[in-house]
């Protein structure tokens, strides 16, 4: 099976390009307001997966149950901007109800990444059920992306075939992941959440009022990045 995400980073049948990776909270926190967005503006979105390689610019750690740290090679300015980092993320995910536990490791996202993509290609309504299933079981430490047969009932819960997925992920699905990652950070896209409009690439979900505003014609003046905070997503709603 040939899969159409896997051609070009910047180009897509879909009005809109995002990329996701499962272990970031920040695209976490992006996924419903950017679907919102695109129901009501009437626009497709092509989900894509961004493998995060997190140790190669965070260093690792490991904590146990306790939340105590019992494995880092982290400097102590990486250990501030991680901390930062989850502060802000919970900060926004407890004014939406959602939970949010800091993970104990730093995982291999890539068999989550491999299953998005092969929903987008073969099911999109399972795909959208898919990522609502593995984000918030995954944020409540409840889902082992790293195993095969856990993501493959996943894939099954969403609606297709755990089989025909399992077959993918373990044959061509790895290789065209993996050849497809470096292409990423050649196309200058380097994190998560990313957008693509156009010619266009924006990074952090505070873009949405001006992706929104490029999506619907450009009418009126340019909106000023903003976080969303309640359940709108015009330039005129309520936004720290």
């Amino acid at each position: 099976m040939a899969l159409m995400s896997y051609s070009e980073p910047l180009s897509s049948r879909a009005d809109l390009i995002v990329y996701l990776d499962i272990k970031s909270p920040y695209a976490y926190l992006a996924k419903d307001p950017t679907r919102r967005m695109a129901e009501e503006i009437g626009i497709s979105i092509d989900w894509r997966p961004l493998t995060l390689d997190i140790p190669s610019y965070l260093g690792s750690a490991k904590t146990n149950k306790e939340g105590k740290v019992v494995e880092s090679n982290r400097t102590p300015r990486q250990w501030q901007g991680v901390r930062y980092a989850y502060m802000d993320a919970k900060r926004y995910a407890r004014m939406r109800d959602i939970v949010l536990y800091g993970t104990q490791k730093i995982w291999d996202s890539s068999l989550a990444s491999i299953a998005m993509t092969f929903l987008g290609e073969t099911d999109s309504d399972a795909q959208a059920r898919y990522l609502d299933l593995v984000y918030e079981r995954f944020w409540k430490r409840d889902c082992d992306i790293e195993s095969l047969d856990v993501v493959a009932a996943l894939v099954a819960e969403a609606g297709a075939s755990a089989a025909d997925f399992s077959s993918y992920a373990t044959g061509e699905g790895r290789g065209a992941h993996d050849e497809f990652q470096p292409r990423l950070h050649q196309a200058g896209i380097y994190g998560v959440p990313t957008y693509i409009v156009g010619e266009e690439r924006f990074f952090g979900r505070e873009h949405l009022p001006i992706i929104r505003w490029l999506l619907t014609g450009r009418e009126g003046p340019a909106p000023d990045v903003a976080y969303e905070t309640d359940a709108s997503l015009t330039p005129s709603g309520s936004w720290t």
